[in-house]
């Protein structure tokens, strides 16, 4: 009988390295994302994005729209930038 010496199948498997290993993977796109800006403003402007997507309730309700009008951005940049965020992430919206 031919044994498999491949290391999937020869390393155990450990769910909560599994984890870390994805959660990892999510917190390096996300902040890769936000700081794919050319200034400090618009890394801010894409923070707020990338929260609203993720916890809107952390804004206090605020709709993209505010957050355009906050940061000197128009309606049309800012959901630009919430949806390249949710590509980037592969976030539904």
């Amino acid at each position: 009988m031919k044994q498999n010496n491949d290391s999937f199948f020869a390393e155990p498997f450990d769910p909560r390295h599994e984890a870390r290993a994805l959660a990892l993977e999510v917190v390096c796109r996300l902040l890769i994302w936000m700081a794919d800006a050319p200034t400090v403003e618009d890394r801010g402007l894409r923070t707020s994005v990338a929260l609203y997507c993720i916890r809107p309730d952390l804004l206090d309700g605020a709709t993209l729209e505010q957050i355009g009008d906050v940061t000197g951005r128009t309606r049309q940049h800012v959901h630009k930038l919430a949806d390249s965020f949710r590509l980037t992430t592969g976030m539904e919206s």
